[in-house]
């Protein structure tokens, strides 16, 4: 039986590795009037250390990715969907199951059938991984070689739930803005 599949032409998914620059270019873009829609694994790391929590990626990694998959859902219908306005991801919904997949996880039958019904604009802004602008914080504990691996797991996820991948030059960041720009608008 098909089911029926929520497409958001107007969603915009922004991903790659951690330390990629993805929350200072979706800072910048919001500063332009764009909705943002902030990452959910931060929000999920942070309130998991504050609680003493275990669902975290260096603990119950499957807890973390569930977290991660269903608060991504929720982000998604919480979002304008009554509007036609751009509305700009920060990781989406299939950045949790290409984590399972970097994680060894198996991805249960509901959350890859839901994965599937909900669906973002086709074109994918993926950023890739830059030596120079690589850095770790409290929440971002990976490793380079892990944003690489990141990277590439991502990348493949997105090709293979039907995504077109577009790769954001590695330029300043007035001027990855302006990529950005150019290729919502066109």
């Amino acid at each position: 039986m098909q089911k029926n599949i929520i497409l958001k032409e107007n969603f915009h998914v922004f991903t790659g590795g951690p330390g990629v620059g993805k929350t200072s270019l979706l800072l910048e873009l919001e500063k332009l009037g764009y909705p943002v829609i902030a990452e959910d694994a931060r929000k999920i790391i942070k309130e998991q250390v504050h609680i003493g929590g275990d669902a975290l990626p260096w603990k119950d990694r499957e807890k973390y990715m569930k977290l991660m998959f269903y608060a991504s859902v929720e982000s998604f219908y919480s979002a304008d969907t009554e509007s036609n306005n751009q509305v700009l991801f920060d990781r989406g919904i299939i950045d949790s199951i290409g984590y399972a997949h970097l994680s060894g996880l198996k991805i249960p039958d509901d959350i890859s059938d839901l994965a599937k019904t909900i669906a973002y604009h086709q074109n994918v802004f993926m950023l890739p991984p830059w030596i120079d602008i690589f850095e770790n914080d409290a929440e971002r504990q990976q490793t380079w070689q892990e944003a690489v691996d990141t990277f590439d797991c991502l990348k493949d996820t997105y090709l293979n739930y039907g995504y077109r991948i577009i790769e954001v030059p590695k330029i300043s960041l007035q001027n990855r803005v302006r990529f950005i720009l150019k290729n919502i608008l066109s």
